[in-house]
């Protein structure tokens, strides 16, 4: 194997962290894999080894699961109160935020994304979902029913509900928020008492291994959280086909995911998917362009343009048409892209070479049926990962670039000339994940946000999340929802006792 090299100005923590072969956890006791496998882990900006995982597979996935079906089924977890649950996970919010820096490093290293961006979003967001979710843990409640029974008159009956943890759940997370999509399903699984398998992707499976570390201290009995660093057709497939496993929540592409509902069917197992998007982002000519034009650029360009819910198809009403652009130009030209250990750097490297040859290949592709590059189009340097921020015009409704997810900082530009046009131009696509709507006419926004088959729909802002306000896809952008009291019926089933007195 290659050497693993680590920049400089690096957290002394991350670089022991770093230096040692990263292996599993299983039933609280970190194990290598039982083949004895590793893979390496590169690190984007550089395209050197960063650190060598265990590479789990379906034995590693059996023993996971194993330990998790015990603590559900038998062990201290099964005993604790919702009270008691809550304190556990208020206390792993705040081990993580004690370890912030170290977090929000070993995620810029990892991942590519600038450190600044990190530290204030990913680790806080993390930490704040954690919070949230200790909170639900005492207060998931069923119900009394007056029932009517016509065929035993005079009977009285005495009928509740119990909202009970569904088990054993199968969590599998993408690459390009690794710790805050951990925290998104970590969260309500635990507040509701299931016990869980976390599967990281195996581009950036670092900080979900460090988080792995702060569970004993935070009082969560062995085998409640066990994590399983592997790659998709291996440890993933196993995962979700897995019989003793009750739940799979899976965020990634809406291809992968399709294959999740199929492994999952044999046993009718729940799931909830969070998959692909291809989100308009509509600006109207009203709006009031300075925050608009900075914000279609930050609703593309943020984290690379790798979000499934990133404003990748901008509809821009025709008589500012090139204003906007201008504009969106200017700000992508803005942005320096390096290294995200960099602090000059507001855009890191794509996520893996993979990651790089599908963005390439779609910018070429774009242009070669006649779109044209307003600016970008070509990757930054011969090292690395990185691409320029590209804004792409001539766009037609047809092309690849226009009805693909993309997931990179690459944006098709369009005119719409009214509402009713946009209306039907926005849901054009297999997507529903997420849109924007820019304009100071509250009634035309409430107009269009209402048309719009999306499951989110931001208006004069982009990008807004909060652990408190469900997140998820119509169409084929996924089932169920993430984030508010909502992604705890993913983790919970209903049962009714009825008792005659």
């Amino acid at each position: 194997m290659a050497a693993v090299v680590v920049d400089e100005g690096v957290h002394a923590d991350v670089r022991t962290f770093l230096s040692q072969d990263r292996m599993m956890l299983i039933d609280g006791k970190w194990v290598p894999a039982a083949s004895g496998a590793c893979f390496e882990v590169v690190n984007p900006a550089t395209g050197d080894v960063l650190a060598r995982v265990a590479e789990g597979d379906k034995e590693d996935i059996d023993r996971a699961v194993a330990a998790a079906t015990r603590a559900f089924e038998s062990g201290p977890w099964s005993k604790m109160t919702p009270s008691e649950r809550g304190k556990c996970l208020w206390r792993l919010a705040d081990l993580l935020e004690e370890h912030l820096d170290e977090f929000a490093q070993l995620e810029t290293l990892d991942n590519g994304k600038p450190l600044g961006v990190a530290m204030v979003a990913d680790v806080p967001l993390a930490v704040d979902h954690f919070r949230y979710y200790a909170g639900w843990a005492t207060k998931l409640n069923g119900e009394s029913i007056d029932i009517s029974v016509p065929f035993a008159p005079g009977a009285e009956f005495h009928t509740y509900t119990r909202r009970e943890p569904i088990g054993v759940v199968g969590q599998i997370i993408p690459w390009n928020f690794p710790l805050l999509m951990a925290a998104w399903k970590l969260g309500p699984a635990l507040a509701t008492g299931c016990t869980v398998v976390l599967k990281p992707a195996e581009q950036t499976p670092l900080t979900a291994l460090r988080l792995g570390e702060l569970f004993s201290a935070a009082g969560f009995p062995d085998g409640v959280v066990n994590i399983v660093p592997g790659f998709g057709e291996t440890a993933g497939a196993a995962l979700s086909g897995h019989p003793e496993v009750a739940k799979v929540a899976f965020t990634g592409s809406t291809e992968v995911g399709k294959l999740i509902v199929k492994a999952a069917a044999n046993d009718l197992k729940k799931i909830t998917l969070e998959l692909g998007g291809k989100s308009p982002n509509v600006v109207f000519a009203d709006s009031d362009l300075s925050s608009a034009v900075p914000g279609a650029a930050s609703a593309i360009f943020f984290n690379h343009g790798q979000a499934c819910c990133a404003g990748s198809r901008l509809y821009i009403e025709q008589k500012i048409f090139d204003q906007v652009i201008d504009g969106v130009v200017e700000n992508a030209k803005g942005i320096k892209v390096g290294s995200g250990m960099d602090p000059e750097s507001t855009m890191g490297p794509l996520v893996s070479q993979e990651q790089f040859d599908r963005v390439t290949g779609y910018m070429e592709s774009g242009m070669s049926q006649g779109a044209e590059a307003a600016c970008g189009g070509k990757r930054v340097g011969n090292r690395g990962y990185f691409v320029e921020p590209t804004v792409l015009v001539n766009t037609k409704p047809d092309m690849t670039v226009v009805q693909e997810e993309i997931f990179g900082p690459v944006v098709t530009a369009m005119p719409f000339s009214d509402i009713d046009e946009i209306a039907a131009v926005a849901n054009d696509t297999i997507y529903g994940l997420a849109a924007g709507i820019w304009t100071q006419d509250i009634s035309k926004a409430h107009k269009l946000a209402s048309r719009i088959k999306a499951g989110t729909v931001w208006v004069n802002c982009y990008n807004i999340f909060d652990a408190a306000m469900p997140f998820g896809g119509y169409k084929q952008s996924g089932w169920g929802r993430e984030m508010g009291a909502q992604a705890l019926e993913n983790y919970l089933q209903t049962k009714a006792v009825c008792v005659q007195l």
